[in-house]
């Protein structure tokens, strides 16, 4: 069993025509609005806050998000050293 396998059988699969809309809590409403061959164009309405992606884009942000702080952490650890302290007692 694959892991797209494993995805189907946690997901919600639903029959939708055009015009008709799936309710996500109180605040999300995803309407089916044209199916033109193997395509399907739906419209999202949602709270400006909410953030909505593509998965491609979402995954290539999560990516370079990732990849930043992999370079922050590097370049924190790289600038800490021990320091020594000098002076004079007394």
């Amino acid at each position: 069993m694959g892991t797209e396998d494993n995805r189907r059988d946690r997901m919600l699969v639903l029959t939708r025509k055009i015009g008709e809309a799936i309710a996500i809590d109180d605040h999300i409403k995803i309407t089916v609005v044209q199916i033109k061959g193997k395509q399907v164009r739906i419209g999202i309405e949602a709270p400006k806050e909410t953030k909505i992606h593509r998965e491609e884009i979402y995954r290539a942000i999560q990516d370079e998000n990732k990849a930043a702080t992999q370079s922050m952490a590097a370049n924190f650890a790289r600038v800490q050293s021990p320091v020594k302290k000098t002076g004079t007692d007394g």
